[in-house]
């Protein structure tokens, strides 16, 4: 797999990733929820951290995940430069691309949104390249759409430690970068001995390679 084709689904899942968050900030109120399916919803919010809506506390904690993020691509793209280099196989080349586009997508937010928009909140909708920003740079909220509640209800009391309680499943909102992310490392786990196969992806096989040899 050629480093092109790396990059082509990284400009890709990078296109579906800003489209998205770009017309849900503009065309949403913060918080507003619209039903596609009885079990699926777009829905609003913004956070200040991780993938799936995850947060890192105090003063500092948004620009540290944000430094931190970007530092990770930096090793990625060189784990996908060597991958490509040393032809490894298309799983592991995808799944490495996947992961990337998606640091990427949620980066953007984080450098760009805080000085490109105005804040969204639920009586206002948020303008692109806003004179009065609601962030500075570094310091932007990654926007999340995607939210899946398949099931609400009270779980059965036999159930340890949640018995008894209320429940959603699914419970987290995110976007198309974090799904990306999630894809890419499912990738990984699911099919661990194609994505880490040491063989060229264009060897040839050694019993080839002999009838080769003697048909000479």
């Amino acid at each position: 797999m050629k480093i092109k084709h790396a990059i082509y689904i990284i400009i890709l899942v990078l296109f579906i990733d800003q489209f998205s968050k770009i017309y849900v900030k503009t065309n949403f109120f913060y918080g507003e929820s619209v039903d596609i399916l009885k079990w699926f919803k777009l829905t609003f919010i913004e956070n200040e951290g991780m993938a799936w809506g995850t947060e890192i506390p105090g003063e500092y904690g948004k620009l540290f995940l944000t430094l931190f993020r970007i530092t990770a691509v930096v090793g990625i793209a060189y784990w996908l430069w060597e991958s490509v280099t040393k032809k490894k196989s298309k799983y592991l080349i995808v799944a490495i691309s996947l992961i990337m586009a998606g640091a990427l997508g949620n980066i953007i937010d984080s450098v760009f949104y805080g000085v490109i928009f105005d804040k969204s909140t639920a009586t206002h909708l948020a303008s692109l390249f806003a004179e009065n920003n609601y962030g500075t740079w570094f310091h932007g909220r990654v926007v999340d759409m995607f939210y899946f509640p398949i099931w609400h209800g009270f779980l059965p009391q036999w159930i340890p430690v949640y018995g008894g309680k209320e429940f959603n499943f699914f419970n987290a909102i995110f976007n198309v970068a974090d799904f990306s992310i999630s894809t890419g490392v499912g990738i990984l786990i699911f099919f661990n001995k194609k994505a880490f196969d040491n063989t060229p992806t264009n060897s040839t096989k050694p019993y080839l390679n002999n009838d080769l040899e003697e048909n000479k």
